[in-house]
């Protein structure tokens, strides 16, 4: 009897000391993970506390309003760069949202075919692919053919860089989408492109707006591929066959310079750009937050 019972209070010292090791793990894991996260979001706090204490004081009605000054005169603003910007974004995403929704939408119906192999595999040498690569590419094949720098060109080379994210996002969003869907909507008679597009790539486009809204935010701050394309012009412009500024051109052109006042002016565009991305980028996360709610009820 005495055996049995240091036996059994071994056991249950072992046991103990057992529990006692996976709870000392498990705080060692979440306190890992606090710390993981705290570095995560660390450059960002940094970035923007940094951008508001330089750029903030910069901020006026005239910022926003005016054009940009000539060099000595203090004053002016960024109004042709940020209508630029809004015209590169409209005019990329005009070109690449519906290539990409088109690309995608073919990779998860055909997901088997060598066609859709060669796809895939190029979209996603296309996204790593470098940006100033991206630029002379399109310097080359847009802007020296024609003999002058225009929004176009700028356009049409941030399009390059939203169609490979768009179309991956676009065929993971699809793949979602339950095939009893798309069985019964062929079961009703549905031929398979109509199924396609009323059927499956509804279902998925809360998704896929926002992936692209995912690919608006990263284009949106791209300077390499609009030096080698759009260039920058000091003047007020609309035209699509002509050089036109953006924030990122207007930042970098400011920041190099020797001009404190310059040097002002590019802390409150970079402050506006990081604006723009951040509420692009929360209203991707709305967008999200609704799907998956709206799934749940």
């Amino acid at each position: 009897m005495g055996a049995l019972r240091t036996k059994m209070i071994e056991e249950m010292r072992l046991r103990n000391f057992s529990a006692r090791t996976e709870q000392s793990y498990g705080a060692a894991m979440v306190g890992l993970t606090v710390v993981a996260a705290i570095f995560a979001t660390l450059p960002l706090v940094l970035i923007l506390g940094l951008l508001i204490q330089k750029g903030a004081s910069s901020l006026s009605w005239d910022f926003f309003t005016a054009m940009p000054k000539p060099v000595g005169e203090t004053g002016g603003g960024m109004a042709n760069a940020m209508m630029g910007t809004l015209m590169l974004i409209g005019i990329a995403s005009a070109i690449g949202l519906p290539v990409g929704i088109g690309a995608g939408l073919y990779l998860a119906e055909h997901r088997g075919t060598k066609v859709a192999f060669v796809v895939r595999f190029l979209s996603d040498v296309l996204n790593g692919l470098p940006s100033i690569v991206m630029g002379i590419f399109a310097w080359q094949f847009l802007v020296r053919p024609i003999g002058h720098f225009s929004a176009l060109a700028g356009g049409i080379a941030l399009a390059a860089m939203m169609i490979p994210l768009v179309t991956r996002a676009t065929e993971e969003m699809i793949h979602l989408v339950p095939s009893s869907l798309r069985e019964a909507a062929l079961a009703l008679g549905y031929p398979r492109w109509r199924t396609s597009l009323t059927v499956v790539l509804r279902t998925a486009l809360p998704g896929i707006v926002t992936a692209a809204l995912v690919a608006v935010a990263r284009i949106a701050g791209e300077t390499a591929p609009l030096l080698f394309t759009a260039f920058g012009n000091q003047f007020w412009s609309t035209s699509v066959n002509e050089p036109i500024s953006a924030l990122p051109i207007q930042i970098f052109t400011y920041a190099i310079s020797p001009y404190d006042e310059w040097h002002s002016l590019a802390w409150a565009g970079a402050l506006v750009l990081l604006a723009l991305v951040l509420v692009i980028s929360l209203i991707a996360r709305f967008v999200t937050r609704s799907r998956f709610s709206g799934g749940h009820d």
